[in-house]
């Protein structure tokens, strides 16, 4: 009996080794581990956060900040799309928002069932959060199928919300707004109605080196009782929250929310069926327009920026030259950044964003659009080398344009080429490779 227990044991034993030995070399925690020692061993021996960005051109003179005004809903450029002014497409035309003059109550605490949660495979929060948030909508995806089409390197550090976007309405049938300004109440009014929101945050959580992008998938909220409206309610509340790292149905306290949701312009998207769009439109009012959002969300940041310190300010300066970006004012817009990467250079290092040029490109159009191309490769350079691994392919395609636009052809040819290694099928890449008179490597 006892040798028979012995046998049982040593078998349960070498199968719990071969399966730890499988596990470790399965694809993804290979991906995972490589990566991480990767990183540790670039980290430590060229600290990123110590790396400051300092520019080297002389600013450019700013223009008065534009007053926000009821704006007609014409277009202004997609921010995050890496092309010039000149190759934006029209926007489609939209219903106009149905005004109301008095604020429909919201309920002091809603939450919607139906999002099916996801743990984020390696490198895939992106991926994860929207499969999640389509979910609600009966798509009977994962996020290896959004992952596909949004990050086709499994490397790629970041997706933006204007890719997530791209794949609602060409993939998966539906339609989505993106829109920045963001502000607890509409958030609520959002969910109360019946959608749940994706959210772009800061975040910082154990296993981790420091300040990155997150994103997370709103389903509920719960003001702790209070009574509230569209305006702007007390922060003593807390949202409920579709974590692909921390886990299903996570609490999130409303005054954290709103420091993490400022590194990120207070971006948010919604995603909903044709036949609800006039429901969605209703409830952004004015918010719908690109223009009135983008003013709106300047205000915000211009407000925040005379109240606030530390990172919370470099925060608020960034939002403002994006914002202004956002409006094509490039001058001012690279002012304002300036001003931020100075904010950024007297901060302490442990507090530093430095994933920050991972998940936004504003900088680049500023400098590269006010003539500043020095700066625009010095950024994207400091960006890359600050990197485990150099797989951003907005930064490659910006610094290839300056390096064309000061005559470094070879250079930008490189860069271009780089590019669709880290993202392949790139289309801004391959639009310059083509005006150049390149073909595109496949």
């Amino acid at each position: 009996m006892r040798k028979t227990l012995q046998f049982l044991l040593i078998v349960i034993i070498v199968i719990a080794i071969w399966a730890g030995i499988l596990f470790l070399l399965s694809s993804e925690n290979l991906n995972w581990r490589i990566s991480t020692l990767l990183a540790e061993i670039q980290y430590a021996i060229n600290p990123p956060e110590q790396a400051v960005f300092v520019p080297v051109s002389q600013p450019v003179s700013s223009p008065t900040a534009p007053v926000i005004v009821i704006p007609t809903p014409t277009a202004t450029i997609a921010l995050h799309t890496p092309t010039s002014e000149a190759e934006q497409p029209s926007a489609p035309t939209i219903p106009a928002p149905t005004a109301t003059l008095i604020p429909t109550p919201l309920p002091a605490r809603a939450s919607l069932d139906g999002v099916l949660h996801q743990f984020q495979m390696w490198n895939n929060c992106g991926p994860a959060n929207l499969a999640m948030a389509l979910s609600y909508w009966g798509w009977k995806g994962d996020q290896r199928a959004t992952a596909s089409f949004l990050k086709p390197n499994d490397r790629d550090k970041n997706v933006m919300p204007y890719e997530m976007e791209a794949f609602v309405e060409q993939e998966a049938g539906l339609e989505a707004s993106v829109r920045a300004a963001g502000d607890l109440a509409m958030i609520k009014a959002l969910v109360s109605a019946g959608f749940p929101v994706i959210v772009e945050k800061g975040f910082e959580g154990e296993g981790f080196d420091g300040w990155m992008g997150h994103y997370q998938v709103i389903t509920g909220y719960d003001d702790g009782g209070s009574a509230s409206s569209l305006a702007m309610t007390s922060d003593a509340g807390q949202f409920t929250a579709q974590d692909s790292y921390k886990g299903p149905d996570f609490m999130v306290p409303y005054d954290s929310f709103q420091s993490d949701w400022r590194a990120f312009n207070n971006t948010y998207m919604v995603i909903y069926p044709l036949e609800r769009r006039q429901q969605v439109l209703d409830i952004l009012g004015f918010q719908a327009y690109d223009n009135y959002n983008h003013r709106s969300a300047l205000q915000k940041a211009e407000m925040e920026t005379a109240q606030l310190s530390g990172r919370d300010l470099f925060f608020s300066l960034f939002n403002q030259g994006t914002s202004l970006v956002a409006i094509q004012d490039y001058s001012a817009a690279a002012t304002a950044y300036d001003a931020a990467f100075a904010n950024y250079g007297a901060l302490a290092d442990e507090v530093r964003p430095w994933r920050m040029m991972w998940y936004q490109t504003g900088p680049y159009f500023a400098y590269y659009f006010t003539g500043r191309y020095q700066d625009v490769i010095n950024l994207a350079t400091q960006t890359l080398e600050g990197m485990s691994e150099p797989i951003l392919e907005e930064s490659f395609y910006w610094r290839a344009r300056a390096y064309l636009a000061i005559g470094e052809a070879e250079s930008a040819q490189e860069d271009l080429e780089t590019c669709l290694k880290a993202h392949p099928g790139f289309d801004p890449c391959i639009q310059e490779l083509l005006k150049m008179g390149i073909e595109p490597p496949e």
